[in-house]
């Protein structure tokens, strides 16, 4: 059975941890290959400024370039409507029949995983590989609490907790500040050239 897994995100921009998180898990659950989903229109960001989703697609595609089993996805990103995480695994099924998904998110995000849209379905889909955020000790607590919820394979990805965001990034390119090792430097090339973040 091929093992596929799902790293999915707004990507604004995509940086170091989300690139090493996808290699952790892909290597501690042997999966076949890694599809990073740009966010189209992300529900939970309806309210936020997002970079046009095009260019975000891009700096992912650019960000994993040449890495081995790695690939990316504008299945949301061509949608018009919200892209929201059932429908998107659905269409996964879909397409790679017979494949076994693995939802690679973050411990903050399966804290509320029961507020996200049909929840229950979608623990049925897929295995969520989930990494730390805070701690490993939270995190387990909050999969042990999911589990007796919702259901559903929940396991844990043996990362490190990665002290990079996207959020953050954003702002040290606008105020100039160095993001070396934040970025794939051919990401932040790109973000130079079409003067992204108030570059």
């Amino acid at each position: 059975m091929r093992k596929i897994g799902l790293m999915g995100g707004t990507f604004d921009p995509i940086h170091n941890a989300h690139i090493s998180l996808a290699k952790y898990a892909k290597k501690q659950y042997n999966l076949d290959s890694v599809i990073f989903m740009t966010g189209g229109n992300p529900p939970h960001k309806k309210d936020k400024c997002v970079t046009d989703a095009k260019i975000r697609y891009e700096m992912t595609k650019i960000a994993i370039d040449g890495i081995d089993g790695f690939f990316a996805s504008d299945y949301e990103v061509n949608k018009e409507d919200y892209s929201y995480s059932v429908n998107t695994l659905k269409w996964l099924l879909d397409k790679y029949k017979g494949a076994k998904i693995y939802f690679i998110i973050g411990e903050d995000s399966l804290s509320y995983i029961d507020k996200w849209y049909c929840p229950d379905v979608i623990v049925s889909l897929c295995t969520l590989l989930v990494y730390p955020r805070e701690s490993m000790e939270t995190l387990k607590a909050i999969a042990e609490d999911v589990k007796s919820k919702l259901g559903g394979d929940v396991e844990i990805i043996n990362a490190p907790v990665f002290n990079i965001s996207s959020t953050d990034i954003r702002e040290r390119i606008k105020q100039g500040l160095d993001v070396n090792g934040m970025l794939p430097y051919a990401v932040y090339e790109y973000i130079k050239d079409n003067k992204l973040y108030g570059n």
